[in-house]
């Protein structure tokens, strides 16, 4: 699944690729299990001419806004992607759309082409994604309903240590808790959980205070350094527990924490 770093790497490829640019052409894919609230044909007449002015994100959400609303979100779901052709965009290694599949790929929801020829899709393989049309993203669910964003928005340290204190729950279950904080799913959840030596089950409120500003640190060294090399995993330290997690590679981890 598509976690913070993959989301916000499609967002500032888009903030690089699409800004200023009027939409010249609008395809939207006939699919209300992902287009959710509005007619592809609707959606195709109310884009057309509209500039990209912005990209934002929230947690594992992005949305752009155009010169006037509404505007298209994305909730990436289990294996949304954004793709930008000519353009080398991060994508989860679990969701990626083969170089050699038609363009736009079958599995496009959204696809607009831009008014300088650029074209841009976001793509869904297995239709967990949501595409909305929306007046006010960051207004309402499920953008309305997260909690902090993880990059954007961190505790402190003594705010962590306090919000740990109160929840009951095992840590990597709060942890996946979009309304406690906003970006992390399984991956990241368990790379710092591992990278601090916390049982996933631990419960969050047995915590110690060093425990806690352990998993402070893990939490912004992991998602900072995956962001800053635009979520592309090969480029992740080889220390890392994301290398090993799906049982692909053999070998041993120290868990090891590298920064740029």
């Amino acid at each position: 699944m598509p976690e913070l770093p993959e989301v916000e790497a499609a967002r500032r490829a888009v903030e690089e690729n699409c800004l200023g640019k009027k939409i010249k052409k609008a395809v939207i894919a006939n699919d209300p299990k992902v287009v959710d609230g509005v007619t592809p044909s609707d959606f195709e007449a109310a884009l057309l001419g509209k500039t990209v002015i912005a990209a934002h994100r929230k947690g594992k959400n992005l949305w752009l806004q155009l010169d006037s609303p509404p505007f298209p979100s994305f909730q990436f779901g289990m294996a949304g992607a954004i793709y930008i052709k000519g353009v080398a965009v991060t994508t989860y290694k679990r969701s990626a759309v083969k170089d050699t599949d038609d363009w736009p790929s079958k599995y496009s929801k959204f696809f607009v082409e831009l008014d300088d020829g650029l074209e841009l899709s976001f793509t869904d393989k297995r239709r967990f994604a949501k595409v909305r049309f929306l007046p006010d993203p960051a207004a309402v669910p499920p953008i309305s309903e997260l909690g902090p964003d993880a990059l954007l928005e961190p505790m402190t340290i003594d705010e962590f240590i306090d919000s740990l204190s109160k929840k009951k729950t095992a840590i990597k279950a709060l942890l996946l808790d979009q309304s406690y904080m906003a970006g992390i799913g399984n991956w990241i959840a368990d790379e710092v959980l591992y990278q601090a030596r916390i049982h996933p089950l631990q419960i969050a409120a047995s915590l110690s205070k060093e425990n806690c500003a352990t998993l402070h640190k893990c939490i912004n060294e992991v998602i900072q350094y995956a962001v800053r090399v635009d979520a592309e995993c090969s480029r992740f330290p080889l220390e890392w527990l994301f290398h090993f997690r799906w049982g692909k590679r053999p070998g041993k981890v120290n868990g090891k924490i590298f920064l740029l």
